[in-house]
C-alpha cells in the first residue's frame, strides 16, 4: 500500500516549497496528504479505478503526480525540488522549533542536511551567529534534539494501524488463513509503536507464510520461517507473523498482546493457584484448563476478562478479581464530534460534506469550529464572516439528518485571555479554545494562563490541552492538579483530540483529569470529511484511560450535551 509513502512525499514537498516562500501550494500538498494518509483503502485501488480525484483535496495536478508514482515509483517534482533543496526535512523539523523556512535557512548557511549535521552545527557554536537565529534558536536545538531522535524510533499509530489492517485483510482474504489478528502494543492502542505482530491460524502454514512474504507491499524479507516470518512493508513498517495452534490461540493472543507487566502479574497468578500460563495455555500439572480463547484464560484464573487497552499493571488485575472493572467507552457509544474545520478557514470540505460523512457514521449531531480570532494562518473567521457561515449552517440543517451546531475554535492568549469577544461567543453554539502560541511559557505562567480560561464563562470546552504532538512536539507544563480541579469546579469540558499526531490528552493525563470529576470529550480536529474517520483513535485513548461513556460528553444526545455544557 503505498498511501503512506505518496501522504509523505506531499508532505515533505508541501515543507520545501514553504520554505521556498510559495504561497498557497504548499497547503494544497497537506489537505490532500492529509487526506492520502487517512484513507482507509489503497490507493492503487483508486487508481484502478479512475476515482484519483474523488479523494478530498485531491485536484488534476495532483491526481497527476500521484499516478506517476504509481506507475514509475518517482514524482519528477519531487525528485527535482530534493535535488534543489537535499535534506531530511522530516528530521529537520521534528525538532521543536524548526520549521521548514529555518531548515532552509540551515542548509544555505551551514549545509545542514540532517540531525546529525544539525547536532554538530549547534555543538560547535555556528548557528548562534546566524541574523535571524542566534543564540537562543541554537540553545532550543540543544535542548531538543535528542527528544527528536528518540521520537523518531517510534511509529505513530496513525500511521501504524491502517498499515497493519491493510495486511490483516489481505491475510484474512487468503485461503489458507483460518483467522487473523492484530497483537502487540497496536492492539493495546498505545500511541506510537515498535513493530507490528500479527497472529494467524492457518490450514496449510508454508502455503500462508509464502502469501505474507510475497504480497506487493512487501519491500524486503527479514526472516521465514515454518511458525514466524519478519518484513519489512514499503512505507517502512516492520510486520513480525506468527503461527498460532488452535488450542492455544487464547493464550497466545494474551501473550503477544501484553503488556509485559500484565502478562508477569497474570503468570503469578495462576502460581498462585496452582498452575502454570505460558503462550502455550494455562495448565494443571501437565493438562491444559484454558487456552483456546482469552476469555476461557481469565476465568480459570477467577478474572473478569480484561479489555486490551488497559492491560498495564495499572490496577486491572485488582479490578477483575472483584469483578468491578467499568465499562469502557466505545465507538458506537459516539453521538457527535465537536471539533472540526472546513473551506470557511483551513479545512478542505464544506459545512455539507462534514454533515453527509457524519450522517454515515451515524452521528446524531456536529459542531463546525472554524478557527476564530487571530490565527491568521489558519484564516481564522471574523464576526462578519461568523455570520455568513451561520446561514451556510442553516441552509444545511434544513435538509440534514445531522444536527449541525456552528463553534469557534478561539486562541488562549499568552495571560488567559482569549482573542474574541463575548458579544461573539453569546452567538455560538459551542466555544472551544486552545493555545497556538507561546509554549514555553514556565509552569507557574502556563498555570495561571490555563486557571484564567477556565473562568471565562463563554468557553465550553478547552482543546488538545498539552498542545503536545507526538514525536514532534513536547507538552507544554502546568499544574495538572490544580488545572484539572479547576476544570472540574467550573463546568469546562477537557478534550482528547483524536488525531493521530495529537491524542491529546493523552492516557495517563485523561486518567488524572476523571480522578477530579472532569468531563471529557472525543473530537477529531477533522480537517476534512474523512479524517472525522480519526474518532477510533481518540476512543482507544479514552479506554487506557478507563473512561466509560458517562465520563464523555459526545457520548450524550444532543439535548442532554448541549444541557450539560456550562
Amino acid at each position: 500500500m503505498k498511501n503512506a509513502e505518496i501522504a509523505r512525499i506531499f508532505y515533505e514537498m508541501a515543507d520545501i516549497l514553504e520554505a521556498q516562500g510559495v504561497d498557497f501550494k504548499p497547503r494544497a500538498y497537506r489537505n490532500a496528504a492529509m487526506s492520502i494518509e487517512t484513507l482507509g483503502k489503497d490507493i492503487e485501488d483508486v487508481y484502478k479505478k479512475g476515482k484519483l480525484k474523488e479523494i478530498p483535496g485531491v485536484g488534476e495536478s495532483l491526481a497527476m503526480k500521484i499516478s506517476e508514482y504509481i506507475e514509475t515509483g518517482k514524482i519528477k517534482a519531487y525528485e527535482k525540488l530534493k535535488k534543489k533543496f537535499p535534506v531530511d526535512m522530516k528530521g529537520l523539523t521534528s525538532v521543536e522549533g524548526i520549521g521548514a523556512k529555518t531548515a532552509l535557512v540551515l542548509y544555505k548557511k551551514l549545509a545542514v542536511k540532517s540531525l546529525k549535521d544539525l547536532h554538530r552545527a549547534a555543538k560547535n557554536k555556528k548557528i548562534r551567529k546566524i541574523k535571524g537565529l542566534g543564540l537562543k534558536t541554537e540553545r532550543n536545538i540543544l535542548a531538543n534534539i535528542d527528544f527528536a531522535k528518540e521520537s523518531g524510533k517510534r511509529i505513530p499509530i496513525g500511521k501504524a494501524l491502517p498499515s497493519a489492517i491493510n495486511v490483516l485483510r489481505k491475510l484474512e482474504e487468503s485461503s489458507t488463513v483460518e483467522k487473523a489478528e492484530i497483537a502487540g502494543s497496536l492492539r493495546r492502542m498505545k500511541e506510537t509503536i515498535g513493530d507490528v505482530d500479527i497472529l494467524v491460524l492457518s490450514k496449510k502454514p508454508s502455503n500462508t507464510m509464502d502469501f505474507f512474504t510475497k504480497m506487493k507491499t512487501v519491500k524486503k524479507v527479514l526472516a521465514k520461517g515454518k511458525e514466524k516470518s519478519a518484513v519489512i512493508l514499503d512505507d517502512g513498517l516492520h510486520v513480525d507473523l506468527r503461527l498460532i495452534p488452535k488450542d492455544s490461540w487464547g493464550s497466545a493472543l494474551m501473550y503477544f498482546t501484553g503488556s509485559k507487566e500484565h502478562n508477569v502479574e497474570m503468570r503469578k497468578l495462576a502460581i498462585k493457584k496452582g498452575m502454570k500460563l505460558s503462550e502455550y495455555g494455562l495448565f494443571k500439572k501437565q493438562k491444559m484448563v484454558a487456552g483456546k480463547t482469552e476469555e476461557e484464560v481469565y476465568r480459570k484464573l477467577g478474572l473478569q476478562f480484561v479489555p486490551p487497552e488497559i492491560r498495564q499493571n495499572s490496577g486491572e488485575m485488582e479490578a477483575a478479581a472483584k469483578k468491578k472493572l467499568p465499562d469502557l467507552v466505545e465507538l458506537k457509544d459516539i453521538k457527535g464530534d465537536l471539533q472540526m474545520h472546513t473551506k470557511w478557514s483551513d479545512g478542505s470540505d464544506t459545512v455539507e460534506d462534514m454533515a453527509k460523512k457524519a450522517d454515515e457514521l451515524g452521528y446524531e449531531y456536529i459542531c463546525i469550529t472554524d478557527h476564530g480570532g487571530n490565527l491568521k494562518i489558519a484564516n481564522s473567521l471574523d464576526w462578519k464572516r461568523v455570520k455568513k457561515q451561520r446561514k451556510e449552517i442553516d441552509k444545511v440543517n434544513r435538509k440534514s439528518k445531522v444536527k449541525v451546531l456552528q463553534g469557534l475554535e478561539i486562541n488562549i492568549r499568552k495571560d488567559g485571555t482569549v482573542d474574541v469577544p463575548e458579544l461573539l461567543m453569546k452567538e455560538l453554539d459551542v466555544v472551544v479554545a486552545g493555545i497556538h502560541a507561546n509554549f514555553k511559557q514556565d509552569e507557574k505562567a502556563m498555570t495561571k494562563r490555563m486557571l484564567k480560561v477556565l473562568e471565562n464563562r463563554y468557553v465550553d470546552i478547552i482543546v488538545h490541552p498539552t498542545c503536545r504532538m507526538i514525536n514532534e512536539r513536547k507538552p507544554i507544563s502546568f499544574d495538572k492538579e490544580k488545572v484539572f480541579q479547576k476544570a472540574a469546579d467550573e463546568g469546562v469540558v477537557l478534550e482528547i483530540d483524536a488525531q493521530p499526531s495529537r491524542l491529546d490528552l493523552n492516557d495517563a493525563n485523561s486518567k488524572k483529569a476523571l480522578g477530579y470529576g472532569c468531563m471529557l470529550s472525543i473530537d477529531t480536529d477533522a480537517h476534512s470529511a474523512e479524517t472525522l474517520g480519526y474518532m477510533h483513535y481518540g476512543v482507544g485513548t479514552a479506554r487506557r484511560a478507563w473512561a466509560t461513556k458517562k465520563d464523555i460528553l459526545n457520548c450524550l444526545s444532543l439535548k442532554k450535551m448541549m444541557k450539560k455544557l456550562k
